[in-house]
């Protein structure tokens, strides 16, 4: 006990925050220990440390999905003194990083208080501005519109009104994930380490546990519904992002405008995408509220409702929208719609959206450090 207080003290020297010490606290004892060795990608890259600086304690708690299964594995863990809680450390770790790299930097604050209340908030709020346009404008129950979202409003104005959102948005994301890039130290990619991080990434190898039979949710059983809805909830959003991509191909290439029949491309894209990230973000929040306490951090719990419930409020609306379109409700409708997307945009580089893309970056340092270390002769895993 009194050679981990000497290192708690050296870590706090070296510029260390509290949960970063804590964090290589454990990491120390895990170390020693290496029961979980074969659970996941975090474990193995642990190993091919003796120290623990800044830079590897927010590697490796992006590196770490909070698949829970060391917790419920480790000897060390709560009630015993070494109290060592790996997913919990690790998810606070992970929060800290997203403000110590978000960009602009003042707006790192934002991920304390992304949370339901404020998500909602800002898209009711735009919701209310788009419906009063259309009062102002007569157009709230304009009838006879033949599913034409143009005629409310102009292609020109939503390209406007998104376009400088949502390039803010991948702008400030683009700053924070480089700010994460250099602060890690991650070395240079080859094609094969891009390759094996992607892969990783795409099919959400570590949330196996390490074995192929899944996470730990409520208990110490093992689920693969977790993994099975981040799969509806990605491939949905991705749908929805092609959707609307071959929309634009077809308006500026094709000559071809909307609205589009139902069996046209963009819309056969977007309905699937829509009913995937109806299905997957439904089943995260069921998974959110009945994970154990132990897991993870608890307060970041409304950050990450407030993610699930937006992606779940504009699937929704979007498939009302589709349905009713030709109804007199689709100006209301589409003003809903358009808010909550919009509220999307305007949290996404400061809420839940982020640590897909921090745990990429964290798979290519991965991936580049197994490499290295195959060079020297030494285990990639």
């Amino acid at each position: 006990m009194q050679q981990l207080k000497s290192l708690i003290m050296e870590a706090s020297s070296l510029g260390l925050n509290a949960p970063e010490i804590e964090a290589a606290r454990m990491l120390t004892i895990c170390n020693a220990c290496r029961y979980c060795e074969g659970f996941c990608a975090v474990f193995p890259a642990m190993t091919r440390r003796i120290d623990f600086l800044v830079a590897d304690v927010n590697y490796m708690a992006n590196l770490c999905h909070n698949c829970g299964a060391c917790l419920h594995a480790c000897q060390y863990a709560p009630p015993h003194e070494f109290g060592v809680n790996i997913p919990r450390v690790m998810a606070q770790v992970r929060k800290e990083t997203y403000i110590t790299y978000a960009w602009p930097k003042a707006f790192g604050s934002l991920y304390k208080a992304n949370g339901v209340t404020v998500a909602m908030a800002v898209s009711i709020s735009l919701i209310l501005f788009l419906i009063l346009t259309l009062v102002v404008n007569g157009t709230l129950t304009s009838r006879l519109l033949e599913g034409n979202f143009y005629a409310i409003f102009s292609h020109n104005t939503l390209i406007i009104m998104f376009g400088a959102v949502f390039g803010f948005s991948v702008l400030a994301l683009f700053i924070g994930l480089r700010n994460f890039w250099n602060g890690i130290s991650p070395g240079i990619a080859s094609g094969g380490a891009l390759v094996e991080a992607s892969h990783d990434a795409l099919s959400l190898k570590y949330l196996d546990g390490g074995h192929g039979e899944g996470c730990n949710n409520e208990d110490d059983a093992f689920t693969l519904w977790r993994k099975r809805f981040h799969h509806l909830t990605f491939y949905g959003f991705m749908l929805c992002f092609a959707a609307t991509s071959v929309a634009t191909l077809y308006h500026y290439f094709l000559n071809l405008h909307a609205p589009y029949a139902l069996n046209s491309l963009p819309v056969i894209l977007g309905t699937l995408g829509g009913i995937g990230l109806l299905i997957g973000p439904a089943g995260l929040l069921y998974l959110n509220i009945n994970r154990n306490s132990e897991h993870g951090d608890s307060s970041q719990k409304p950050m990450d409702r407030a993610f699930i419930v937006l992606l779940l409020l504009i699937s929704a609306s979007g498939l009302i929208l589709l349905a009713y379109r030709d109804s007199v409700a689709m100006p209301a409708l589409l003003a809903i719609h358009l808010g909550f997307v919009m509220g999307f945009f305007l949290t996404m580089p400061y809420g839940k959206f982020a640590h897909g893309f921090y745990r990429v970056i964290a798979l290519i340092k991965n991936a580049i450090e197994k490499r290295q270390a195959n060079a020297l002769g030494l285990s990639g895993d």
